[in-house]
C-alpha cells in the first residue's frame, strides 16, 4: 500500500453508520401475510458490520421493484446518520433482478473496480460462474452504496475483501477530504 493510501486510511472515519437493504420479492411477499421471510444474508450484513463497530441505522426488505428499491435508496440518502448503503439480491441475469438497472442512474460517480475485483475474488472460488455476477459500487451525497448479489457466500467475500476495509477511506474522498 502506498504512504497516500495508509494516510488516507488512517484519516478515515473508523465507525459507520449503514443502511442494509435486502431486494427479494420472494421474501418480501412470506413476510407481508405474516410468514416469517428467511434473510440470511442480510442478517450476515448486519452482524458482519456491527462486530466490526458499525452501526446499522436501517433496514429493509424491498420486492424487486425498481420504484420500492429507488425509493428507499432514496430515503436512506437523506438519513444524516446513513455513511453507506448495501443492497444484497437482485443483481442477477433474470429479468426480474433490476437492482444494478435501478442504482446505476442514482450514483454520481461509479467505482467500476469494485466489481471487477469482486468477479475476480469470485472466480478464485467459483470458477467461471463469475462471469455472471453482477455488482456494482459508487458514491453519491457523500455516501457510498454498493449492491452485491444476495448469496451469502457473495456477502461475506465483499464485506470481508472490499467494503470493511475501504468504506471509510471511499467515504473521506466522497466528502472531499
Amino acid at each position: 500500500m502506498s504512504k497516500t493510501s495508509k494516510m488516507h486510511k488512517e484519516e478515515a472515519p473508523k465507525s459507520l453508520g449503514f443502511g442494509v437493504i435486502t431486494v427479494s420479492s420472494s421474501r418480501h411477499r412470506d413476510s407481508q401475510v405474516g410468514k416469517h421471510a428467511v434473510d440470511e444474508s442480510g442478517d450476515l450484513i448486519v452482524e458482519t458490520l456491527r462486530n466490526h463497530g458499525h452501526t446499522v441505522v436501517s433496514r429493509q426488505l424491498i420486492p424487486d421493484d425498481k420504484i420500492m428499491i429507488e425509493r428507499t435508496i432514496r430515503e436512506m440518502l437523506k438519513s444524516p446518520n446513513v455513511d453507506a448503503i448495501i443492497t444484497c439480491g437482485g443483481t442477477g441475469i433474470n429479468p426480474s433482478d433490476v437492482t444494478i438497472e435501478t442504482v446505476e442512474p442514482i450514483l454520481e460517480k461509479e467505482l467500476p473496480g469494485f466489481g471487477e475485483v469482486f468477479r475476480w475474488l469470485s472466480y478464485e472460488g467459483i470458477g467461471s460462474a463469475a462471469v455472471m455476477t453482477r455488482a456494482i459500487a459508487g458514491v453519491t451525497k457523500g455516501k457510498a452504496i454498493f449492491c452485491l448479489p444476495g448469496s451469502p457466500q457473495a456477502v461475506k467475500l465483499c464485506l470481508e475483501k472490499l467494503i470493511l476495509t475501504e468504506t471509510g477511506h471511499i467515504i473521506l474522498h466522497a466528502r472531499g477530504r
